[in-house]
């Protein structure tokens, strides 16, 4: 089972810019997850409350599912900046560090720690587009998943209510 835990409170991005909350997060990662097996959302995050940190998560699942192995499963980006998370030395610890890596892209990833390395397809896309094509009632084909689509436009979530089409 791979848990997809949506953050509480992420500290990294609190106070640089909009976050959305963590209810519509969680909403839209249930949403996008519904239907697959083997994945779940997961709001330990979201219900424990205050900042989010990887190794307070780590440490709960670790209760919670005594005997299994943990990862840590992180995109290029995010592991390039592993070195500065908060009780990174309990996240490796608790965790086997994995990284998804995007074809073509050459992050510098931090040599103390032990990756596995995942290689993903690449997608063009980024959250800010995504917000920009909701409000701008661009084109969506292929970027989410009509349950997700569904849970935006209930939430009014991202200048959804003013979109007039969905394609």
């Amino acid at each position: 089972m791979v848990i997809l835990m949506v953050a509480g409170d992420p500290w990294q991005k609190s106070g640089s810019r909009d976050v959305t909350s963590a209810e519509d997060r969680f909403a839209m990662v249930e949403a996008a997850v519904s239907d697959v097996e083997g994945l779940v959302a997961g709001r330990d995050e979201v219900d424990r409350g205050g900042p989010s940190y990887t190794a307070d998560t780590l440490l709960g699942l670790a209760d919670k599912h005594a005997g299994a192995q943990l990862f840590t499963i992180v995109g290029d980006d995010a592991a390039a900046g592993l070195a500065t998370w908060t009780r990174v030395e309990q996240v490796v610890q608790l965790s086997q560090l994995v990284v998804v890596d995007r074809p073509g892209v050459a992050v510098e990833l931090p040599q103390q720690f032990n990756w596995l390395r995942v290689e993903s397809p690449r997608l063009e896309v980024s959250s800010t587009d995504l917000r920009s094509r909701f409000s701008d009632a661009r084109p969506l084909d292929y970027l989410v998943t009509e349950p997700v689509l569904h849970v935006i436009e209930q939430r009014g979530l991202y200048g959804s209510s003013a979109r007039v089409n969905r394609k």
